[in-house]
């Protein structure tokens, strides 16, 4: 077999008119071999006759078992079948044939309609984030980004639970000023998995008349958009930066964020912000009625004048104790009503496992309770009410005469 070297010879050769036979004199090789490096269209090769091999007789049982099982470990498929050879070279033989019997899910390019979908999705930032009890947590980031503009928006928020899921896709949902026909979620527990959807989320989502979608399991293209955003976060605002609270991190995002949607995007040959506008102007408006959110319950005022939010309590006016109240609470605040008056208003701390207290609300439990350990007054009238004693005597026959 000639070299390629010679090959690219040959055929040079001949391209500039130069006779076969004073080719194969000038190599050294046959004319036959010139003509057939002529005809040609690929370069020599040299391609090894397959011969058995002692993977051989294993061959038809192993495609069966990865037929049946095609994730099946070789080490099983080597006991299976009776291999007693290198499990590295069986190894190599199955991952040859693995492929062929694995199913196949292609990934197609999803075209977005203006104003048809926004991409939601959690993103944890890579640092501890410093809180009021002076310890430090590792946050959530609500983002969704409407897919056809790329814009995107976020907040961190306190937990993963509806109450605040439901808060934080509201506040960017104001923020953008309208609503996409559709969210796209994934398997979030707060949101919902498969047809089961959180307490509250159908209610939220027919305020908002739009349609909630669950992405089933390996799907990620449906939401690449905004995932590939989360990995650019870290990457593009993370580095270098650091935050004294959540209040902090989300002040410095917000202002990164209107910087990075300005910026122009490969794919799309313009930036978000561009492409913005056509996507609002096919969204749905916002709902007319105001929405009722976040943490809510109605309890009754227990001796302990405190309620709970999440994990942390926070005091009321004990002058509510045995009175129905109303107890709400959004990211920022927690609010106490009593026949719609606010008898406890409080920040809501991201900290865990912490008591709120508010002085006043102490002042007045020690003056209800002073009150309560005097001794009741006891009602007297002008006519004396004490008997003789000797009344009971005589009733009993203990003394002469009878009571009178």
């Amino acid at each position: 077999m000639i070299t390629m070297e010679d090959w690219a010879l040959i055929r040079r050769l001949a391209a500039e008119g130069e006779p076969k036979a004073r080719i194969a004199e000038r190599l050294g090789i046959s004319r036959t071999t010139v003509i057939k490096a002529v005809a040609s269209d690929a370069p020599p090769h040299y391609e090894r006759k397959a011969t058995p091999t002692s993977f051989t007789p294993f061959e038809p049982r192993v495609r069966e078992l990865l037929a049946e099982t095609p994730d099946m470990p070789a080490t099983v498929l080597a006991e299976r079948v009776g291999w007693t050879g290198s499990i590295r070279w069986f190894r190599d033989n199955v991952n040859r044939l693995r492929p062929e019997q694995q199913r196949i899910d292609p990934a197609d390019r999803l075209v977005w309609a203006a104003g048809d979908a926004a991409q939601c999705d959690l993103w944890f930032p890579p640092r501890k984030i410093p809180l009021e009890d002076g310890t430090a947590k590792l946050l959530p980031v609500l983002v969704i980004t409407p897919a056809h503009s790329r814009f995107a928006a976020g907040r961190m928020i306190p937990t993963r639970k509806t109450e605040d899921l439901l808060l934080g896709m509201w506040e960017l949902i104001e923020q953008l000023g309208r609503v996409p026909r559709r969210l796209l979620w994934d398997n979030e527990p707060g949101i919902g998995r498969g047809k089961r959807h959180a307490d509250g989320v159908d209610a939220f989502m027919g305020t908002l008349a739009t349609k909630l979608v669950l992405l089933p399991p390996r799907d990620p293209e449906s939401k690449g958009v905004v995932e590939r955003r989360n990995g650019w976060f870290e990457t593009s605002f993370m580095p270098g930066r650091s935050f004294i609270s959540p209040a902090d991190f989300n002040e410095q995002f917000t202002d990164w964020l209107a910087l990075a949607n300005r910026r122009i995007v490969r794919t799309l040959g313009a930036s978000p912000m561009d492409r913005l506008a056509a996507d609002l102007a096919a969204m749905l408006p916002l709902p007319p009625i105001p929405l009722h959110l976040g943490w809510r319950n109605r309890i009754r005022l227990g001796r302990d004048y405190y309620v709970r939010i999440d994990t942390n309590d926070y005091s009321v006016d004990p002058r509510a104790i045995g009175r129905v109240v109303d107890v709400s609470a959004d990211l920022t605040r927690v609010r106490v009503r009593l026949e719609g008056r606010v008898i406890a208003d409080h920040p809501r701390l991201w900290a865990r496992g912490r008591v709120v207290t508010d002085p006043a609300h102490v002042d007045a439990a020690a003056g209800l309770r002073r009150q309560f350990q005097q001794p009741r007054a006891t009602a007297t009238g002008s006519e004396d009410l004490t008997r003789d004693l000797a009344d009971y005597d005589r009733a009993f026959g203990l003394i002469d005469g009878g009571l009178s």
